[in-house]
This record gives C-alpha cells, structure tokens and sequence, in this order.
C-alpha cells in the first residue's frame, strides 16, 4: 500500500470528516486508523501496534533496549503548557484588562485593530510557532474589544507567520531551506550560484507571500470579508461574542480567575517582552552551541534548537508573569496561594485542547509519512511529461496538494525542492530558481489550508479560536492568494520574466481589492 494510489486515502478521510464533522480528535483518529490498517495490511494486532508506536513515538522511542525521549514535541507540549498558565497570570495580574484599556484609546477602529495584528505578524518573523503564539497573546485584547472575531485573528495571525518565514533570511525556516538549495547547487555542480544569494532570488519569485500578505492589508484596511468569515465577522460585530458559544476553544481559560483591579499595561507587555527575549537569546545560544563559537548568523540559525529556545524563552516569559502577579498579591480577597492554584490549573487545562489535537495530527503525519504519500505525489511529477513553460505553475500546484495532504511544509520542501532541482537541471537550468520558488510558495499555500498542519492548530491557539472555525474561513482567502500566484507563474514559464509574474500577481491583487472595496455588506 506504501507509495501508491491508496497511500492518498488516511489523510484524504481525516480531511474530508475533519470538514464534515468539524470534529477535529475524531477525524484524525479515523485517518490515524486508516494508515495503520493499511500500512499493516489489515491485521488487526499488527495495526494497534503500529498506532500505538506512533502515539507513544510522539514522546519517547526504545531503540536496543535503551529510551529516548522525543525532546522536540515533548519542549513545543511545555511551551503550550507553560503559556497557557503565563496568560492565566497576565488575566489575574489585571494586565489583560489594563492593555485592552490603553489600546483602545489608542487604537480606535477595526482597521485599526487588524493592521496592527497583521504588523505585528510581519515583524515576529523568527519562527512561525513562535509568532503564531506571541501576536495572539498581544493581539486578542485589542482585537476583541473592537469585535473582531477569534476567527480573523486567526486567519491574519496564519498568513502573517509561515509567508513571512519562509522569505526570512534569518530566520528558522530560512536557515532550513538554504540549507537545502545548497544540496541542491552542490549535486548538480553549481557553482556560480552561492545558496544564499539563491534563497534571496528566489523571494521576489515567491508570489503566493506577496499574494496572501497583500490579501491580508487589504482586507484589513477596507474592513470588509468574503466567504465564510463574513458570517463570523457579522456575528461578532452585532453580539460582541468573538466566538460561537458552542465551540471548543483551545488557549481560552475555561473559569472566570479573580483579576487584580489594580493591573497595568506592564502587566501584559513585560511578560511577553521577557518571553521574546528569552526565546530569541536562547535561538541564538542553542544554535551557536551546535555550530560552534565562531559561527556566522546563518550557520546559527541553521544549527538552532527552536523547540529547545521555546521552552526556555516560555521559562522566562512564566518568571516575568509571576514577579507581576507577586506584586499584585494584595490585591486579591482571596488568599494569594489559592489564586497561585486556579492560576496554574486553568492555564493548563485552557492548552489541553489544543495539545490533544497536535498530538494526534503529529501521530497522523508520521504514519503518512511511511505510506509514502509524499513520496508518490513526487513520484507523479517526475513521471509527467511537463510541457516545460508549465513547470512553475504545475509545481506551485503539487506541492500544495502534498502540503495539505500531508499537514506539513517542511517535508514538501524536503521532497519536493530536490526532485524540482532535478527536472530544471535536465530541461532547462534557468528555471532552477522559479521552480524551487514555486515549490516553496505552493507548500505554504497547502499547509494554510490543511487542518492536520501544525502551523494552523497553533494559529487557532494562538488567536483562541475554534479550529475548524480558522480553517473554514481562511480557505477562501488562501485559495484566492493561490490563483493570484498561479497566474504569475504561468506568465514567469512563458516568458521567462520574474517581473512580469510578478506584475501579474500584483495587477490581480489589485482588482480583488477592487472588487472587494465596491462589495456590499452582507453579500458573499
């Protein structure tokens, strides 16, 4: 069943249910079940095997005999964890209340409210868990009062991380995929191309981020929606409930805490400002210990441990909110111990949620990974007899497909960038650089669709929304990006021309916000 047709059905099935259902644990249960009986060719005994080696993979493997823990899922389960309780403290120190206070005198609109959620998305540009979590923690104050729905929040958080990671430099995901273009120069020979001055070529190529990011301003700045989010922007607008009633919330506290009435801006802003520090210091300590004293910036963040940097920086983070809530402690009718307890508790029962769905979708990903689903989906592509104009827009499209299938970016890029290198250096070497942007661009626009990614579950965490809610409501938005892009690399394989694709994308952006701009409230 491995690297074939069938290896396409687990995550097809959770897909299809996840959006049926909207029951997220019970889709990707069924997919989980579905590769293990494939994958063990219907006996029962060998399938409960391979599930629970996978599960129980997501936190420790014995190889000979001996344990190891799975460091890196196991430091991103304590980040979740030790946010959630650092919010709980941030709404009990009264900083929440006190920030949302002072925003709103400064920031006086919707618009307002959403371009800042979008800056802030652009400027925490290191890691995409990273900003996924902190812009949510800053922005919900704002965002709610001004009723803008979980939803939005999510969705400007999503197309704010990933698009500018990916075109980041310095940056995690852009120390991954030098790392990669530089295999891929070095196996063909390339030697008048460093993978430096590849990676930054290739960032005006990658049109999908200039489509989705342009998307994302210009929806913020006319304040108007399409699509499915217009009903949740509506909803929030004219009850003043950022979210539905009936939907599971991950990241949302779950009892009402006592909140000091004494609470400052600081209250907010230190926590989070010591978590950003802390979380970059450590990027930077990690990366450095593995390369080495001498390493360049690039190197370092090649080598950094960014699951590692977020457990410490969270450390931080939790140590800045207890010295807040240390100094609010009178403030409280209750005794400050107890308050301490409801704080720690309900921080991390508000992140289970959120923990119970990346766990599963991380045990999904794996077991698709040894079906082979990306595997085959590249395979597709070097059995095709391209026509080679059609090279760039074709891959965009696999390698969205293979994102949203397999729930993650980072494996398309491992599969997908290689086997590009491959096809362009047969056909025709100038396309190198399109056809490696396009893989990029297309991964991105996969992973924003996929409910299994892991960048979307942490984007729903990140702006307290219901995941199913984000996912519904920011396809629409993805895949108009998506066509924007796909236009500009058919005209980059025609004509040869980065501009000119690049023109094309723009040009169609600027007639969507036409259009948007003369849409009447209320249509879709």
């Amino acid at each position: 069943m491995e690297n074939s047709f069938f290896s396409l059905l687990p995550p097809v099935l959770a897909i299809v249910m996840v959006i049926l259902t909207r029951r997220v644990l019970l889709s990707l249960s069924a997919g989980i079940v579905a590769a293990a009986l494939l994958l063990a060719d219907f006996r029962l005994a060998k399938a409960a095997s391979i599930i629970w080696g996978n599960l129980s993979g997501n936190v420790f493997t014995i190889t000979g005999g001996v344990l190891e823990w799975s460091m890196w899922n196991l430091y991103i389960i304590f980040f979740l964890l030790i946010l959630g309780v650092i919010t709980a403290f941030i709404t009990v120190s009264g900083g929440s209340r006190a920030f949302g206070e002072w925003a709103v005198t400064r920031v006086k609109s919707r618009t307002g409210a959403q371009v800042m959620a979008a800056l802030l998305g652009v400027l925490i540009f290191i890691d995409d868990y990273f900003n996924a979590l902190a812009v949510g923690q800053v922005s919900r104050p704002i965002t709610d009062r001004h009723r803008i729905s979980r939803a939005k929040l999510a969705y400007i958080i999503d197309s704010t991380s990933a698009p500018v990671c990916v075109v980041a430099p310095v940056s995690s995901w852009g120390a991954y995929i030098i790392g990669l273009i530089g295999t891929i120069l070095a196996t063909h020979e390339i030697t008048g191309l460093t993978a430096f001055s590849a990676f930054m070529q290739i960032i005006p190529m990658n049109y999908y981020v200039w489509a989705a990011l342009g998307m994302v301003f210009i929806v913020a700045v006319l304040n108007k929606d399409f699509g499915a989010m217009e009903k949740y922007e509506q909803h929030a607008i004219q009850t003043g409930n950022v979210v539905f009633s009936n939907r599971e919330i991950p990241g949302e506290l779950k009892e009402d805490l006592p909140v000091s009435s004494h609470g400052t801006v600081g209250g907010l802003i230190w926590p989070i400002v010591a978590l950003i520090i802390g979380t970059i210091a450590s990027m930077f300590y990690t990366g450095q210990q593995a390369a080495g004293a001498n390493a360049g910036i690039m190197a370092i963040f090649e080598n950094t441990d960014v699951a590692k940097s977020l457990f410490w920086g969270g450390l931080i983070g939790l140590a800045a909110a207890l010295v807040v809530f240390s100094r609010q402690a009178s403030a409280f009718s209750e005794e400050t111990g107890t308050v301490f307890n409801k704080g720690i508790k309900e921080g991390i029962k508000s992140m289970l949620p959120a923990i119970y769905i990346l766990f599963l979708a991380w045990t999904i990903v794996s077991l698709i990974g040894e079906l082979g689903t990306g595997t085959y989906l590249a395979s597709l592509v070097e059995k095709a007899n391209l026509p080679i104009s059609l090279l760039p827009v074709l891959l965009f499209i696999i390698a969205g497909v293979m994102a949203f299938a397999t729930g993650t970016s980072w494996g398309s890029f491992g599969i997908l960038l290689p086997i590009a290198g491959e096809i362009a250096a047969a056909t025709d070497i100038t396309l190198l650089l399109p056809a490696l942007a396009a893989v990029l661009a297309g991964a991105v626009f996969g992973d924003h669709c996929s409910p299994i990614s892991d960048t979307t579950i942490l984007s729903s965490t990140g702006a307290g929304s219901n995941h199913m809610d984000h996912v519904v409501t920011q396809i629409p938005y993805a895949l108009a990006a998506a066509l924007m892009a796909a236009a500009g690399y058919l005209v980059l394989g025609f004509t040869g021309s980065v501009v000119a694709g690049l023109m094309m994308t723009i040009v169609l952006l600027v007639i969507f916000s036409l259009g948007l701009k003369k849409k009447k409230p209320g249509t879709v």
